[in-house]
């Protein structure tokens, strides 16, 4: 993989640093925007209300350094984290949260940390709550443990698409599924997507994002400007895209999905 330039901008892992007293000890379930939080019984909710704290988080903040101890999962509100595979040959995107999500899964599956990174790639805001807390929490409810345990099925098909994009797809592809994938979290059709970052999540050098981004905006599917993409035709992207798109989106409504 390219090293991507610009990339290395990242600021340390201050979301695991003390934020002052945001604590939210009278937090309304029904006022927030994370689903996993609106998935879960008002009972299972409580456990966690109590020790979730609000925190804003700022584009290239480090939320999770790779093979550090994770000490906080957060729940985010608004805002887009990427999940990146930071190796020796450069960094890729390999997974995006957003409000349907939480970073942190690792303590999900009984580990403090991973060789991944996440981090900031829209701001946004987040709950977070302690790993000790979380873990308490999971040892309580075996339902809390069973929502939260599918999440993390739906993030690993996610990547699973990922790769499978990766290998099989060619660039605008891929940035198409991208695009997709941003305007779902972000729910809107501007979207705050920078040469470096798409170069990132395709693994390939800003040339390459340049021509398929050229090639889409050709076709009328977006606009570009500078740090900025607008989607004008989301159906045409979703064929562009192809089947890269679209499995891992249809197991999350599956497993998590209202009703």
């Amino acid at each position: 993989m390219p090293n991507i330039s610009g990339a290395g901008d990242w600021e340390t892992v201050s979301a695991l640093a003390p934020r002052g007293s945001n604590a939210m000890p009278r937090l309304q379930q029904s006022g927030l925007r994370n689903r996993l939080l609106g998935a879960l019984t008002a009972e299972d909710f409580a456990l966690l209300a109590p020790h979730l704290e609000a925190m804003p988080m700022t584009i290239r903040e480090i939320l999770v350094a790779a093979d550090q101890p994770i000490a906080h999962a957060l729940f985010v509100e608004e805002g887009i984290v990427s999940l990146i595979a930071d190796t020796q040959g450069g960094r890729v995107e390999i997974g995006l949260i957003g409000y349907e999500g939480m970073v942190g899964v690792p303590l999900l599956l009984g580990t403090d940390r991973t060789p991944q990174v996440a981090v900031v790639q829209a701001d946004g805001t987040a709950l977070r709550i302690g790993a000790a807390e979380l873990g308490t929490a999971l040892a309580t409810s075996p339902v809390l443990r069973g929502v939260l345990g599918r999440y993390v099925q739906s993030l690993i098909v996610q990547v699973g698409h990922t790769v499978y994009a990766n290998a099989g797809s060619n660039i605008e592809a891929r940035l198409a599924r991208w695009i997709l994938m941003t305007q779902d979290r972000l729910r809107q059709d501007e979207l705050p997507l920078t040469h470096e970052f798409m170069a990132m999540m395709l693994g390939v050098r800003r040339p390459g994002v340049t021509t398929a981004l050229h090639i889409l905006e050709g076709a009328h599917h977006i606009q570009a400007k500078r740090g900025r993409i607008t989607v004008l035709d989301r159906e045409s992207l979703k064929v562009f895209a192809g089947d890269s798109y679209g499995p891992a989106e249809v197991e999350y409504e599956r497993l998590l999905g209202e009703g």
